[in-house]
């Protein structure tokens, strides 16, 4: 790979591919060569969809023209809609490209399930089985080794990991996990959409999705790798509460995670459980109070800082994690992810701190 490596961004007009082309143009080992939006954007500057990169990103936006991209970029960045990125990706592997995928299209493992939950056969399944889940905490590496990345969704990102330590080590009763997390309004998508309308979200919260949200069989699918990695269990499949909400900020996620502690385990081994498991992370940051984890003090960072309590009145495990949904939840752990692929230091490009106040 040569020191500039040439990328591709298909999908840059949303928030996603906004905040991906924002972080690639502080990184000092890339050359953005090729940028798609929608169709009727041809022609136009990178600046006139996304003022705040004017004088940042001097790029014409390009038509999806797969061979002729493929001919000018090493890897590709998808930011499609879901279910949009399925015929793309397998084209782009086809002339050997690397892709990083940060649509839903290529989470899933199982098609049957993918069909499920978005209401779409998938056309590549084979592709499937190629694909790495693109949290580098977990999967590092596979990552290194892979041509196609699935870029976690915001919601299993955090919640995943906030839960991995207890998972792995059978700290906890898996069939008692209850996920509440809450989102800022970004996490929608920049098409206009009536719920996330200013005078409808501004000084409201609302659950919504409750145990149908598209990130259910994700964040499932996640923690159950967890549980068959280990030769201790032979227990069945988790499943799980998770509710979303909505709330009137405009990027980062907190999400709360309850767990029963098994019964057979002393209170004393949870310290430090955090700390022993992400010692090495560097996006991995560690609070003893649970209100330090606060989306406010993460908004363009790459971190994920978490936080646990142990309630002995109940024996359950009380977990606090917090994103920015369109950093860590999305754009900033593609980079981290493209990063692993091609040999560059995992965190060039990427440790910014978040933006205060």
């Amino acid at each position: 790979m040569t020191d500039q490596l040439r990328l591709a961004v298909i999908g840059a007009s949303g928030y996603t591919g906004g905040e991906l082309l924002r972080l690639l143009s502080l990184h000092p080992k890339v050359k953005i060569c090729q940028v798609v939006a929608s169709s009727k954007s041809e022609g136009l500057s990178v600046s006139s969809l996304l003022p705040n990169l004017s004088k940042i990103i001097d790029v014409q936006l390009s038509p999806l023209d797969v061979p002729t991209i493929a001919k000018e970029v090493d890897l590709v960045f998808l930011s499609l809609p879901h279910t949009q990125s399925l015929e793309p990706v397998a084209d782009f592997l086809s002339h050997k490209k690397l892709v990083i995928d940060l649509s839903a299209d290529y989470r899933i493992q199982d098609p049957q399930v993918y069909k499920q939950w978005y209401q779409t056969t998938h056309s590549h399944p084979d592709l499937l089985k190629k694909a790495v889940y693109g949290l580098p905490e977990l999967h590092r590496s596979a990552i290194r080794k892979s041509q196609l990345v699935a870029v976690p969704g915001c919601y299993p990102t955090v919640a995943i990991l906030q839960l991995a330590p207890f998972i792995v080590q059978n700290l906890i009763e898996p069939t008692s996990i209850i996920i509440d997390a809450k989102s800022g309004v970004s996490g929608g998508g920049r098409s206009p959409a009536i719920g996330f309308h200013f005078p409808e979200s501004h000084e409201a919260i609302h659950a919504y999705k409750i145990g149908a949200h598209r990130h259910l069989p994700e964040i499932e699918q996640g923690l159950n790798q967890l549980i068959s990695a280990s030769d201790k269990r032979t227990s069945a499949p988790l499943s799980l509460m998770f509710t979303p909400h909505l709330i009137p900020i405009n990027r980062g996620i907190l999400s709360t995670a309850y767990a029963s502690l098994k019964s057979d385990i002393e209170p004393l081994k949870m310290n430090d459980v955090y700390h022993q498991f992400y010692q090495d992370e560097p996006f991995i940051r560690i609070f003893p109070k649970a209100e330090t984890v606060n989306p406010r003090n993460l908004r363009g960072a790459n971190f994920c800082d978490l936080s646990y309590t142990y309630d002995p009145r109940t024996s359950h495990i009380i977990s606090s994690g917090a994103i920015d949904n369109l950093v860590k939840g999305a754009a900033g752990q593609a980079i981290q992810c493209m990063n692993l692929m091609v040999g560059f230091p995992e965190t060039l490009g990427l440790t910014g701190p978040g933006l205060f106040p």
